[in-house]
């Protein structure tokens, strides 16, 4: 098992930290003030080749592998969650596509991915996951998340009936670009700064030991999600099944930054709690990777389930068969 970058993932490493650095993080703020969807930085980012990483070369996208995805998710969130994911989600209907769709819906879709942005429906209203259902030979697939009676000709169905579930489990976990992995960065990385600046009663704050381990276990916490995150990206990438490593990762890096937001909050103190501050916004931003693309309870299912099938065993609605 070996996480080390290839020279072209360091590369497009270095491209997304500078592209976060001198576009996204310039804008973060305002986006976040007036809730505009950042049109011109998506296309910004597509012109360098930072939206369809998954999207294969034939179709008119990059042709990354998942630890790319990974590396470039992390670099992006470093300036803003949302803009990062915006980015950046394409990619789950590009993985979706090349993994289940027939070779016409390949280039019918893929085509249209590489120019346009795709969406992604999986996490309700309410607490619960629910999937579609069919109705009659047209397929018409009736979800509860946010979409009412959209209709899908059986047709344009990837995958055979009944399987996107399963499927979404044994792939799609891992790769989020927004899920718990990308926003690693941000929590530790803007604390310490803040931190470390500000002057209280006994000087700076990272000289004083309550501060100072906060700030050692947020850096600490930030790595282990990071490599759960790269363990789970390098089983996909070499066709190894990971389902039991995304849940782990995915469920891991959204708590930890739950908790590093929170933390940073109570650092900066009154400032934390302000919006004149960003530190705020990291605590809003990290609550959401603990809820979509699968809440981390449902992770936690994932793992029971998973862990019971590598013992031997089977869970069907929580009962051993």
């Amino acid at each position: 098992m070996d996480f080390a970058l290839t020279e072209e993932q360091r590369h497009i490493q270095a491209l997304a930290r500078r592209f976060a650095r001198e576009v996204i993080a310039p804008a973060a703020a305002e986006c976040d003030r007036t809730a505009r969807f950042p049109h011109a930085i998506v296309e910004q980012a597509r012109a360098l080749g930072l939206v369809n990483l998954l999207l294969p070369v034939a179709y008119g996208g990059t042709g990354a592998t998942p630890m790319a995805l990974v590396v470039v998710a992390e670099e992006l969130a470093w300036a803003c969650t949302g803009i990062a994911a915006a980015i950046l989600l394409n990619n789950l209907v590009a993985d979706a596509l090349t993994l289940a769709g027939t070779e016409a819906q390949r280039k019918a879709y893929g085509a249209r991915l590489a120019e346009g942005l795709g969406a992604y429906a999986l996490t309700a209203g309410r607490a619960r996951l629910r999937a579609a259902s069919q109705d009659g030979a047209a397929g018409l697939q009736r979800g509860g998340s946010g979409v009412r009676r959209c209709g899908v000709g059986a047709g344009r169905l990837a995958g055979g009936r009944g399987q996107w579930v399963s499927l979404g489990h044994a792939r799609l976990r891992p790769l989020p670009p927004d899920g718990g992995g990308c926003r690693r960065r941000p929590g530790p990385a803007r604390p310490r700064r803040g931190a470390g600046l500000r002057r209280g009663a006994g000087g700076l704050w990272a000289k004083v030991q309550g501060v100072g381990f906060k700030l050692a276990e947020i850096g600490m916490r930030a790595e282990a999600a990071r490599l759960l995150t790269r363990q789970a990206a390098w089983k996909a990438a070499v066709g190894a099944p990971n389902t039991l490593e995304a849940a782990y990762a995915k469920a891991f890096a959204a708590d930890t930054a739950m908790w590093a937001a929170v933390e940073a909050v109570q650092v900066f103190g009154a400032y934390g709690y302000s919006a004149e501050y960003p530190v705020e916004k990291l605590m809003r931003d990290a609550k959401v990777l603990q809820i979509y693309e699968g809440t981390n309870e449902i992770q936690r299912t994932i793992m029971v389930r998973e862990l019971a099938r590598r013992a031997g065993a089977t869970l069907t609605n929580g009962k051993e068969r």
